[in-house]
């Protein structure tokens, strides 16, 4: 398939930056956990009909679902629930861009782990190129002196989260390959709405049971929701395309794309500046990003 990977990579980064974007303003009305809910309840019905409009299109039966492909499969949607919620919980006490930064050192974890649990190989120019990249993502995110150290809490919420979505990107990719479909879009598509069935069960029973307030808000909060959950559902679409066709640790070392697109929103919406060494970062991680695509 050539570079078709990349170009859902590219896609699915910028639909991820705008999802992270309007999530990040929900957190102001539903909190954490219930703006970490509106990707999936929200997502759900626009992966429901890409998945239709898939198995129209190729008429392909439906897969034969194996308990394998179900176990890699809640693996990844149940890191992803952890994952947003750190995720949103950091943007709320550090700039956007920062905290998108931070949460890009995901690669290193993906490559340790695609490594480990699925022989995914990790050749040297893919190492020099996720080393490279996440020395950008490093530089960017450092912490300086005075007030930045009080603020390490944050920081650390945001590296966490780089490597439990790097769990989850090792869990979805082994559901999608695990899946005996000899179609890489049915395949991508059965696992990601299966995904996000299990995180909707998940939220909505977390929900129901201690914060019925939240959820009852988030139904209220329907017509912003909706724009996020086409974002995510479209993000993840292209994210399981991806995957379905290279390794997670390719795929996320161009998602660091993605910290371009949070610069523009960052600039464009949250009228958050650059400063210099975060343009460093930015220049290394572009080099990251050169080395792996002639790796």
């Amino acid at each position: 398939m050539g570079l078709l990977w990349a170009l859902f990579t590219v896609l699915a980064a910028g639909g991820q930056a705008v999802r992270n974007a309007l999530q990040r303003e929900l957190t102001q009305t539903l909190g954490t956990v219930g703006a970490t809910h509106v990707r999936f309840l929200y997502g759900l019905p626009f992966a429901l009909v890409f998945f239709a409009a898939v198995m129209l299109v190729t008429g392909h039966p439906m897969p034969a679902l194996t308990a394998t492909w179900l176990g890699w499969t809640l693996v990844g949607a149940l890191a992803q629930i952890v994952a947003t919620a750190m995720l949103l919980f950091a943007m709320k006490e550090r700039s956007f861009v920062l905290i998108t930064a931070l949460s890009k050192t995901e690669p290193v974890h993906v490559a340790i782990f695609g490594l480990v649990f699925l022989g995914d190989q990790l050749t040297v120019p893919l190492a020099a190129a996720i080393g490279l990249a996440t020395l950008g993502v490093l530089i960017m995110s450092w912490p300086k002196q005075g007030g930045e150290m009080l603020a390490l809490r944050p920081i650390l919420v945001g590296i966490a989260s780089g490597a439990v979505f790097g769990l989850s990107a090792i869990g979805f990719r082994g559901g999608v390959k695990t899946l005996s479909v000899d179609n890489f879009v049915v395949a991508a598509s059965t696992t990601l709405v299966a995904g996000l069935l299990i995180q909707v069960a998940v939220m909505t029973t977390y929900l129901l049971v201690r914060e019925r307030a939240t959820l009852a808000a988030l139904f209220r909060a329907w017509r912003p929701s909706i724009r996020a959950g086409f974002m995510g559902a479209f993000a993840s679409q292209m994210w399981f395309l991806a995957f379905a066709l290279e390794s997670a640790a390719k795929v996320r070392t161009l998602a660091l794309v993605e910290i371009f697109f949070a610069q523009l929103i960052s600039r464009s919406f949250f009228r958050q500046s650059l400063a210099s060494r975060e343009g460093l970062g930015i220049l290394l991680i572009v080099a990251g990003v050169v080395l792996l695509l002639n790796s």
